[in-house]
């Protein structure tokens, strides 16, 4: 009898849903070998095959997709209507890579002394995707369409309270035609992820989840000489300037802090807020959340569900109780909701001290943070004073206060006048601590190929 350790638990109401062994050693080197043999063949398949699977993807995600988005809803608790659209995303990438990939890996010629000389992009081989629960679907698939497109093969090892998703993901592309092991689910815990990186027949990693997380795999595989993708956290700023629409900002910065249930690591987190329009975007930002709905994530009324875990929420009210012993104004929420499930109420913070932990810290659930700043210069130095450099929001319609802000803050990303959101024609990922490496667009795909030069007299 193999121990149960692999659990899918409805985070708004506690239920255990469903349970998994764990593979065995047997079936983990099955599925291993299974992936290699896959990847000898895959790597000579011709790109029209490639997308027209690729394509069928996207068809059975459309086609199911009330489903797929009921599986994540239930599993870690996003408003299903959310589900539902990540579902749409997924599909969206899959035919972006399937119209895409080929051009973006084609040979590049370069002018040399050479009679003829280029680069050809070939795929890496099998890699290993450790991926996290809160955009269960999405995550996947933007590491998967660009891998499988590429002529790779993959092998993800998804979160544990995930574990449907996972197996979903699989039927999906499975469905769509890639279904020789070219892309396998291993529903194991993450002890056993190093001894995947450590097989030879595993030529990359990517990971997306926390620094922990990322630090283990990185050195894991960078004992093994292995290529890694990272896509870490990220403690967004969210910086408004005198000269936006104010309700156009506070709307959707009430949107960028509480999508995905604050779960996100390009959620808006330190809102940075000029002085001249501090107090006006205090509180009518203040009077949002405190109008949002907490509930359950099936209604469609519901603004916020559950957080994933229960431990989330712990660490979260931590979180709130420290800031608020060192001096920060709770100024609406600031408590768990009473009863079943993993609810935490809406939740604003003014005031967070420099010398406080959660200054620094990431915070993964709706909770915001109020920052007033004299000028432009104190925005930006606000805005960088972070171990963290995933992205960024600013608000201005001064040209050159734009110009600053695109050039002087410390981020993968920059968007203006608009909250921070992933897109498969663009590459996406961060510097400091939230990573590197990028995911999505032209620079997406060519992460795990082998870009080979070749050099004819």
């Amino acid at each position: 009898m193999r121990v149960v350790s692999i659990a899918s638990v409805n985070p708004a109401t506690g239920e255990t849903l469903r349970t998994f062994d764990p593979l065995t050693a047997p079936e983990i080197e099955a599925k291993m070998q299974r992936a290699a043999d896959a990847f000898r063949w895959h790597r000579r398949t011709a790109f029209v095959d490639r997308a027209a699977r690729m394509n069928r993807a996207a068809e059975v995600l459309e086609s199911d997709k009330d489903r797929f988005a009921r599986t994540m809803t239930l599993e870690m608790g996003k408003p299903l209507k959310a589900a539902g659209d990540e579902v749409a995303k997924c599909a969206w990438a899959c035919r972006y890579y399937a119209e895409n990939a080929e051009r973006a890996l084609a040979d590049e010629a370069i002018v040399t002394n050479a009679s003829r000389s280029f680069v050809r992009y070939q795929p890496l081989g099998v890699v290993l995707a450790v991926m996290p629960w809160n955009f269960p679907f999405w995550q996947v698939f933007r590491f998967a369409a660009p891998a499988l497109m590429a002529g790779n093969v993959g092998l993800l090892k998804h979160a544990s309270n995930v574990p449907q998703c996972a197996l979903a993901i699989e039927e999906v592309l499975c469905r769509a035609g890639f279904s020789l092991g070219e892309f396998q689910t291993l529903l194991i815990g993450a002890g056993q992820v190093q001894g995947l990186i450590d097989d030879a027949r595993v030529a990359a990693a990517t990971l997306t989840g926390s620094e922990l997380a990322g630090s283990q795999v990185a050195s894991a595989a960078g004992k093994q000489i292995k290529k890694t993708v990272l896509e870490l956290g990220g403690s967004d700023p969210f910086v408004v300037m005198p000269s936006v629409n104010l309700d156009e900002a506070v709307r959707t910065a009430v949107k960028a802090r509480t999508i995905n249930n604050g779960q996100s690591c390009i959620a808006a987190k330190r809102f940075i807020v000029h002085q001249a329009i501090y107090g006006e975007f205090e509180r009518r930002f203040v009077e949002a959340m405190r109008l949002l709905r907490v509930g359950d994530p099936m209604d469609a009324a519901t603004d916020i569900g559950p957080l994933a875990a229960a431990q989330i929420v712990s660490e979260l009210d931590e979180q709130v109780r420290t800031a608020a012993g060192a001096g920060a104004r709770v100024l609406t929420g600031g408590k768990r909701v009473a009863g079943a499930g993993n609810f935490y109420e809406p939740t604003v913070l003014a005031g967070v001290p420099r010398n406080c932990p959660v200054y620094f810290q990431e915070i993964f659930g709706p909770v915001a943070m109020l920052f007033s700043v004299r000028d432009i210069d104190e925005a930006i130095a606000v805005a960088n004073d972070t171990e963290f450099g995933l992205a960024a929001s600013v608000w201005t319609n001064d040209e050159a206060e734009r110009l600053r802000f695109m050039d002087e803050i410390e981020a993968g990303q920059v968007f203006v006048n608009s909250m921070v959101a992933s897109d498969p024609r663009l590459p996406f990922g961060g510097v400091k601590r939230s990573g590197y490496g990028r995911e999505l667009g032209t620079f997406g795909i060519r992460e795990f190929v082998n870009a080979k030069t070749i050099w004819i007299k």
